[in-house]
């Protein structure tokens, strides 16, 4: 059976392949091209992690799509908001059109005789081939199976749950539960206000102080920027200030 064949393969819809794709199909119309994606749905990172608090660590302006500018009021967004909006990306350009679902990459192999990819691909069961030109490898840098999970002596003793915030159960209740939040980066962080309403007692384990700087979701001068100049010029500039401004306290 010969290998379909495709100019360009995608891995991955989510922020960055969705992305890939509106690149492509701008600059090279004439080409042809699918996105595997090894899970049910679009959106990689924000449809995966479901966590009570989860949203974005960088201004949405950063993050987001400068062909497509974010028309919502806040600059530090709640994760559902930014699946929505990768969705509506890959539905307003049709993209989402291309996209393979249940699709997952076992391996790939390059022949410098062919110049091409032949890329083994698993679907309901059963494991074919596809041939590219090109192959953009868009599945970030997350473990999507299992998230790290540090091995604590005693663990096998302790009665109560344990949770990893990559695969949070939907029927988690914690209300009136005293929790432990191992960790301090962002996800600890978002997750920790998020929990304190309804817990008992929510307590971070820190093991590296570090500091934390207050910022409000709103970002005023963005606002500004969108009330006076065309949305492309204005997300233009609200991204380049936030990340002059990301460069100065972090440089």
């Amino acid at each position: 059976m010969t290998a379909e064949h495709v100019d360009v393969l995608i891995v991955g819809a989510g922020l960055s392949g969705i992305a890939a794709a509106y690149y492509l199909q701008e600059r090279a119309p004439q080409k042809t091209y699918a996105i595997l994606e090894g899970r049910d749905a679009i959106g990689g990172t924000w449809d995966l992690f479901r966590y009570p608090g989860i949203r974005s660590d960088s201004d949405i302006f950063t993050l987001g799509y400068s062909f497509r500018p974010w028309h919502g009021d806040q600059a530090i967004t709640s994760g559902p908001s930014i699946l929505q909006y990768i969705r509506d990306t890959a539905a307003e350009f049709g993209i989402d059109q291309h996209i393979r679902f249940n699709h997952w990459v076992e391996s790939a192999a390059w022949s410098s005789e062919q110049a091409r990819w032949t890329v083994s691909v698993q679907h309901a069961g059963e494991t074919r081939d596809l041939t590219c030109n090109f192959l953009f490898m868009c599945c970030g840098y997350y473990d999507y199976e299992a998230g790290y999970t540090p091995d604590f002596k005693g663990t096998e003793r302790f009665t109560g749950r344990i949770v990893h915030p990559q695969r949070w159960p939907e029927d988690l209740d914690y209300s009136g539960q005293r929790v432990v939040v191992i960790g301090s980066g962002a996800t600890a962080v978002t997750l920790v206000p998020a929990m304190a309403d309804d817990a008992e007692h929510v307590t971070m384990l820190q093991r590296s102080p570090t500091y934390i700087v207050s910022q409000p979701s709103v970002d005023a001068a963005a606002n500004v920027f969108r009330r006076l100049l065309p949305p492309k010029i204005a997300h233009f500039f609200a991204r380049w200030k936030n990340i002059l401004v990301g460069q100065f306290y972090y440089g």
